[in-house]
């Protein structure tokens, strides 16, 4: 499996960087599409974007690397190799986050909850879409499995997932069409008026981590904190959270 895509001039351009960037683009029409429909500032919101993009960037890199630091402080240069994989979406959703409450708390035509509501659906679509550049990187795979277990998924797949002699599970797959799920679930969410600001927010919440934290118990690369997978304790810890936060909300408006 090669990770280039093509090569402009001396200059290698991977497919992970290239999906990522589809992931972004394709968020930003649909927030856009979503502002539109929900009478939100379209200017703003772009200008939110601006900044709350480059944050989760940064925020998802940092994660990793922080978690990873043994081996970053032994190869400092790889630190800015975002293109070699390594970007956490805990991290991105908290980066982004903090940079887009920054924002609103100084720019007084939007709101918090809503604003977010129309993020959330671009923000699952944009992680679907993400995965597969670990698929092109061949990492965030599950455990070995068997020639027959391989052979139920397509061709393609069994060949991007047969790494040094030995076939793994596709939880990049998994975990892409379970986010494929929830953003058909969050677009129909969406649409219904009658759900109080950030409930879509909380569904997202929710329903990703709820998939992220049986995915993440089959992979081999998890962030370790002790005996601990740090995906499933966040997935746990947001899990709650976002539960609490919508039934408050919810019976406000019994």
């Amino acid at each position: 499996m090669n990770p280039i895509a093509f090569n402009i001039g001396p200059f290698p351009i991977h497919w992970y960087s290239l999906l990522i960037a589809l992931a972004f683009g394709l968020g930003i029409l649909l927030a856009n599409y979503h502002a539109i429909r929900h009478n939100i500032d379209t200017d703003k919101l772009f200008n939110l974007l601006v900044l709350v993009i480059p944050a989760s960037i940064i925020g998802a890199r940092i994660y990793y690397v922080l978690f990873n630091w043994g081996y970053y402080a032994a190869n400092p240069q790889e630190i800015p190799a975002v293109w070699h994989g390594g970007l956490a979406i805990h991290g991105g959703v908290i980066g982004g986050f903090l940079a887009g409450y920054w924002y609103i708390r100084h720019e007084k035509d939007l709101k918090l909850w809503p604003t977010a509501d129309i993020i959330a659906p671009s923000l699952i679509l944009g992680q679907a879409i993400g995965r597969w550049g670990n698929f092109f990187n061949q990492e965030a795979h599950g455990g070995p499995v068997s020639p027959e277990f391989i052979s139920r998924f397509p061709a393609f797949i069994q060949k991007g997932m047969y790494i040094d002699g030995h076939y793994y599970h596709p939880t990049f797959l998994y975990e892409s069409l379970w986010n494929g799920l929830v953003f058909l679930i969050l677009l129909r969410l969406i649409r219904r008026k009658s759900l109080p600001d950030g409930i879509v927010t909380m569904a997202y919440l929710i329903l990703y981590s709820l998939g992220r934290f049986f995915v993440e118990g089959l992979r081999t690369d998890s962030l370790m904190l002790g005996p601990l997978r740090i995906a499933q304790v966040v997935s746990i810890g947001a899990i709650i959270l976002a539960a609490i936060f919508s039934y408050y909300k919810l019976r406000k408006t019994e």
